[in-house]
């Protein structure tokens, strides 16, 4: 080996050494400050789990992110059409707008454009879930899975699950987000659809989460004091916070015992650990661990960076004053039925 390769080496070494763990200012009280508006956007389109056939894999090769550009680029242009494709807006492999050949098959979309959702920017993160090695969220529980079941063959008992629309009897048939309540703790931070914003502000002793998905603030105490008692339950669960040196740790507990997790209903026994780290001055990196015995076999750990926008605008989620699927959804239902009676 040269002297000049192994000076070369040697200063490649000295400089590895030198790299420094990013140091966050400081509130004036002494917190680290994570203060600012982090959009979950640039994440939105990234798969919560990962494809079986990528194993422990969480990057991209070059062939595969070259693919997630090109759809990408596809899903700009159907976004973009100001009149229907007739060819592709049922079929949800060509940008179909949501559809599927079961929602679609009497022609009516739902679009175009999906102007109301989001796109992120393709990544070489190969999924949301790192955690276990695979990217592949646990099996449920046998409990939680007879609990699945029965609930599936109550709904197929009623004659509504055989429409196409499914069941209206009832506000109760309609989801937690469609009845404009909440998208739950994880439903409101993890890249999904729309209104992806976060912000966080702190005082002495707080840290406040604002999701502007359905509008949700979480009011987080890092003064030490304990959940309160399992007799008091909320949809958003009980936040509690700690510095582990620069990083903010939070547990929420005392969930309802009907929270929903994704597309699965969680139980009383859900804890969910969020760890907030800024990794540089324009970056926090977020992970979340959810545990919940009852439903999963064991914890996972979803991951993901969020970005600094300081002109991101968090806008209120007035979902109420003019949303009309509930009582179009009862209503057509209603309309339905009285066809159905009247042959």
């Amino acid at each position: 080996m040269s002297k000049i390769l192994l000076i070369l080496v040697g200063l490649t070494g000295l400089m590895a050494g030198q790299t420094k763990t990013y140091t966050p200012p400081r509130t004036p009280w002494g917190d680290p400050d994570l203060q600012g508006v982090w959009p979950g956007t640039d994440m939105v389109g990234t798969p919560l789990e990962r494809p079986r056939n990528f194993g422990t894999r969480n990057v991209l090769t070059d062939e595969e992110f070259a693919q997630r550009q090109e759809r990408a680029k596809t899903q700009a242009t159907v976004d973009s059409q100001e009149t229907v494709n007739e060819v592709t807006k049922c079929d949800p492999t060509r940008g179909g707008l949501g559809n599927t050949p079961t929602t679609c098959k009497d022609g009516v979309s739902i679009g175009p454009p999906l102007y109301w959702d989001d796109r992120g920017k393709p990544g070489r993160q190969a999924s949301l879930v790192v955690d276990p090695p695979d990217g592949r969220i646990p099996a449920l529980t046998a409990e939680a899975q007879k609990l699945a079941a029965d609930r599936a063959a109550a709904r197929r008992t009623r004659p509504c699950s055989t429409t196409a629309g499914g069941c209206h009897d009832s506000w109760e048939d309609e989801s937690l987000w469609d009845r404009c309540i909440t998208r739950g703790t994880v439903g409101s931070i993890v890249p999904n659809t729309y209104n992806q914003g976060n912000q966080i502000l702190q005082a002495p002793g707080y840290v406040v989460l604002r999701n502007e998905m359905i509008h949700e603030s979480r009011i987080i105490p890092v003064d030490g004091r304990p959940h309160p008692g399992s007799a008091i339950r909320t949809w958003m669960g009980d936040s509690r916070g700690h510095w582990d040196g620069n990083t903010l740790v939070v547990e929420t507990t005392n969930f309802r015992n009907n929270t929903v997790v994704g597309n699965t209903q969680a139980t009383e026994s859900l804890r969910l650990t969020e760890r907030f780290n800024r990794v540089d001055a324009n970056t926090l990196d977020y992970k979340l661990t959810v545990d919940d015995p009852k439903t999963w076999t064991q914890p996972w750990t979803i991951e993901f960076p969020l970005k600094s926008e300081p002109n991101y605008v968090l806008y209120e989620y007035a979902c109420h004053e003019g949303n009309y699927y509930m009582y179009n959804a009862l209503k057509g239902a209603r309309v339905e039925e009285s066809k159905k009676g009247s042959k």
